[in-house]
């Protein structure tokens, strides 16, 4: 998990859409399945919750994540770090990696919480693209900080706009 430089509320530099607990949003897998509603705010506390569990001993950096599967099924994960950098093992690769072994491949939304309102976590590279190999650019996904505030919810090919694609 990269930390990003300072930046505003709006990620990029762009006003950003943010999840109302009002009105659940409505979504449709890559597969054109219905997916359900997302709750923002206990897929947010799923991630809490995950981070609570980091193994973060190098950069005392932890990181949650809560991946919404299209059949309603959350999970998450958090960032497991190794002496060996290169064997760290981010959240959003963790709840996704759990999801896939557990014979999931339609995912709806997904929450990443770590750093602050002023810097929050975002996806590293790799986790952009293993997220995109199961993902639709259209997916939401909310980054929201650490400990509390309102999370900013914007697609996945926001992040990850030219991915690596295999035909198949």
């Amino acid at each position: 998990m990269r930390r990003p430089a300072a930046r505003s509320r709006a990620i990029g530099g762009r006003a950003s859409p943010r999840p109302s607990g009002d009105r659940p949003s409505e979504f449709r897998s890559a597969g054109g399945h219905t997916c359900p509603p997302v709750d923002w705010p206990a897929l947010v506390a799923a991630a809490r919750a995950a981070a609570a569990h980091s193994y973060s001993p190098y950069s005392h950096y932890a990181v949650g994540a809560a991946l919404l599967a299209a059949d309603g099924a959350v999970f998450s994960g958090c960032n497991v770090e190794n002496a060996s950098y290169g064997l760290t093992n981010c959240a959003e690769r963790t709840a996704l990696f759990k999801a896939v072994s557990e014979g999931r491949r339609e995912f709806a939304a997904l929450a990443i919480v770590g750093g602050t309102a002023r810097s929050p976590a975002l996806p590293c590279g790799a986790c952009r693209q293993a997220l995109a190999e199961f993902c639709p650019p259209s997916m939401p996904v909310a980054v929201a900080p650490l400990r509390r505030g309102e999370p900013v919810v914007r697609p996945l090919g926001d992040y990850l706009p030219f991915s690596f694609e295999l035909s198949r």
